[in-house]
C-alpha cells in the first residue's frame, strides 16, 4: 500500500537559521539544501523552507494561517512538547486542552519560528473528531 506524504513550502529569510530551528530545535531530519532552500522531514512529511527577501510580518493572532501535525499517540505529542520546552522554542500559545469533556477534546500548543511561521501540534482524545463529529461546529478558539 502506498503512503501519501504532505508537502508544505514556506518562507524564511535565513537558511542557516531555519536549519538550526527546524533540525536542532524541532527535530526535523534535514534533506537536500542549497543557498535558496532546504528540505526538511517533519515526522515523515516534507517541509521546504524557501529563502525570500520579502518582509515577513507577524500575524496578530494564530488565525488564519498556521500548519502543523496531529499526533495519533499522546506520547508522541508529549515528546514533541518536551523537546520544544527543553530547546526553549517560542510558544505562541502554551499547551492547553480544548473542548474538554466533548468528543472534540484535544491537547494543543502553537510554536512560532524565527520567521513568524506558526505551527500547531494536536492530539485528539477521540480519533473520530479529526475529520468527523459533524454534529459539532466548533473549530479552533474563534467565537
Amino acid at each position: 500500500m502506498s503512503q501519501t506524504i504532505f508537502h508544505l513550502a514556506f518562507p524564511v529569510t535565513d537558511i542557516a537559521q531555519a536549519k538550526a530551528y527546524y533540525v536542532d530545535g524541532l527535530g526535523c531530519i534535514p534533506g537536500r539544501e542549497n543557498p535558496q532552500a532546504i528540505i526538511l522531514n517533519l515526522h515523515g512529511h516534507q517541509l521546504v523552507a524557501h529563502l525570500t527577501k520579502e518582509p515577513l510580518t507577524r500575524q496578530r493572532t494564530i488565525y488564519p494561517r498556521h500548519f502543523g501535525l496531529i499526533f495519533t499517540q499522546e506520547t508522541d505529542w508529549e515528546e514533541l512538547l518536551d523537546r520544544a520546552q527543553q530547546k526553549q522554542l517560542l510558544f505562541r500559545e502554551e499547551p492547553k486542552n480544548r473542548f474538554v469533556g466533548t468528543t472534540l477534546e484535544h491537547r494543543t500548543f502553537f510554536l512560532e519560528d524565527p520567521f513568524n511561521n506558526l505551527m500547531e501540534f494536536k492530539y485528539y482524545r477521540h480519533v473520530e473528531a479529526i475529520f468527523g463529529s459533524y454534529e459539532y461546529t466548533q473549530i479552533g478558539d474563534r467565537k
